[in-house]
């Protein structure tokens, strides 16, 4: 079944105050959409990159007081999981989506990423006025990536908890939200233009 877009049922999800309640939304509102999403995503990031990726879906298993405020898709090229690894993002805020390459405090080669990150920052820069970046995907705040500078790059190398995540932030009620092939089309399309940031990183993964 093909993906048709979120609506705002499933981002109300988020207003639904006890855990259960909320959990059975996410599993029975969101995740068959992720499904849908990641079952794509996974073909055509496989053939742009030429090699296997493989899709993760967020399920909070250590949740069990605390409701998620957010809940995700990961594609890695990692089958066993995607959290120590470079990897793409899509996911839901109560008030937005957002479409991710994430590298997350996790990562064992953080540090060495970074360096590299940090080296090719003036690519980083060249890519679209639209971007943004967030150094902590636990909370909503971004920057807009005209306004990244190197010391937030420092601070992904040198603080442990920090992260670096990067790409679009897409109000809930935009087109390309609602509208399930103008939402695949701009999540293809923002990957292809940070394909080169995750072969970056892959390749500090790899070499270090």
């Amino acid at each position: 079944m093909a993906f048709t877009g979120f609506i705002k049922h499933d981002f109300d999800t988020f207003q639904l105050n006890e855990l259960d309640t909320r959990m059975e939304a996410i599993q029975t509102r969101i995740q068959p959409k992720f499904q849908e999403i990641g079952s794509e995503l996974v073909d055509y990031l496989s053939a742009q990159l030429g090699n296997e990726v493989y899709l993760h879906i967020a399920r909070h298993a250590r949740r069990t007081v605390n409701p998620p405020n957010d809940t995700w898709l990961a594609i890695a090229d990692n089958k066993r999981g995607y959290k120590q690894h470079p990897h793409f993002q899509v996911g839901l805020f109560d008030d937005h989506v957002f479409v991710w390459m994430a590298l997350i405090y996790e990562l064992p080669y953080k540090r060495e990423i970074a360096k590299s990150l940090i080296e090719h920052f003036d690519d980083i820069k060249q890519l679209p006025n639209n971007f943004v970046v967030s150094m902590d995907h636990m909370k909503k705040d971004s920057i807009n990536l005209k306004k990244l500078q190197k010391k937030q790059l420092e601070r992904f190398r040198d603080v442990k908890k920090a992260e670096f995540l990067i790409g679009l932030q897409l109000p809930f009620d935009d087109t390309r939200v609602t509208d399930g092939d103008k939402f695949i089309k701009t999540v293809k399309d923002t990957y292809d233009k940070l394909i080169p940031l995750y072969r970056i990183a892959l390749q500090s993964r790899i070499t270090k």
